[in-house]
């Protein structure tokens, strides 16, 4: 296991609830070696039966090592073997209480238009309630709390993530703060060379790894400003320069369904999570703000009525 991982989940206060480890295993598979790959998809799919296996049993059903094991389950947010069995018993009480487990489905090059809707839907779905389950709130509160008092927020992202970054950046202009979406990365470095202390910077990037959203957030954070990843990847190399990291989650990625779809919707829930915030924090100032902004463009909306 990376420092990096180790580093990130050293953040959490707690194991996480039985009802979100399914959204941590989907999460973190990309980041884990094949071996604990196969422990993990094991007691996500079956977690019935796998809370009745000892370490070892777990081992040898997967073709693993107890180490492997081990490792897994504090991968995964639990202190040792014993944490992980306890969540996958309450799991399998929540699955059996009534309430069916999630399946995914993927589209298909002939699905009927009718299909494609409910299988989107159904996947974002489950992408909103992963990600919601995987938040480190305390991480949030921090964000939060860094955006309502700095004096400048320097956004960065690339492709859909830019998207995301400016959709963050004009909420947060909308409530009174000084807020910039960088897509071009050289506009991103230069304007992070100017943040100092007080300011905020942050990164959005799904894989943990895009070098032009690395690049500014690294120059922020040498400068003293405060530093925040959102990222599919919490092992991911974005992390090193993120004093606070807020996770996203993404469905399986297909042919006619990229991984930009899901992880666009996730990082959207966690930056809609950020502004309400900030709205929060600062409402004194934001409602007026608020109401500024919707007068000024009232006129453009003749029919529209508040």
């Amino acid at each position: 296991m990376t420092s990096e991982l180790k580093e990130s989940f050293s953040r959490s206060d707690s194991p996480p609830a039985p009802a979100a480890l399914a959204a941590k295993v989907r999460t973190l598979a990309p980041s884990m070696t094949r071996s604990m790959q196969r422990v993990a998809e094991a007691v996500a799919g079956d977690p019935a039966g796998c809370a009745a296996l000892t370490v070892t049993g777990l081992a040898e059903r997967t073709g693993t090592s107890e180490a492997t094991v081990v490792r897994t389950a504090r991968l995964l947010g639990y202190p040792g073997y014993r944490d992980l069995r306890l969540a996958l018993a309450g799991l399998a009480a929540h699955q059996q209480s009534g309430r069916a487990p999630a399946v995914t489905a993927d589209i298909a090059v002939d699905d009927p238009i009718a299909d494609v809707v409910a299988k989107l839907a159904q996947d974002e779905q489950q992408t909103l309630a992963d990600t919601a389950a995987g938040l480190d709130t305390g991480q949030l509160s921090a964000v939060v709390n860094a955006a309502a008092t700095a004096r400048r927020i320097d956004i960065y992202g690339a492709g859909a993530s830019s998207l995301v970054g400016q959709d963050l950046a004009q909420k947060l202009l909308r409530i009174g703060l000084i807020a910039h979406a960088h897509a071009d990365p050289h506009l991103a470095v230069t304007n992070a060379v100017q943040l100092r202390p007080g300011d905020l910077a942050i990164a959005i990037t799904h894989s943990g790894s895009t070098s032009d959203v690395i690049e500014p957030l690294r120059a922020a954070f040498d400068r003293g400003a405060t530093t925040v990843a959102i990222t599919g990847r919490p092992g991911g190399a974005v992390t090193q320069y993120a004093d606070h990291v807020l996770t996203t989650a993404t469905s399986r990625e297909s042919e006619l369904r990229p991984a930009a779809m899901s992880s666009r919707t996730s990082q959207l829930l966690v930056v809609d999570c950020l502004f309400i915030g900030v709205a929060q924090r600062t409402y004194e100032t934001a409602a007026p703000a608020l109401s500024a902004s919707y007068e000024a463009l009232a006129h453009r909306h003749p029919h529209r009525r508040r």
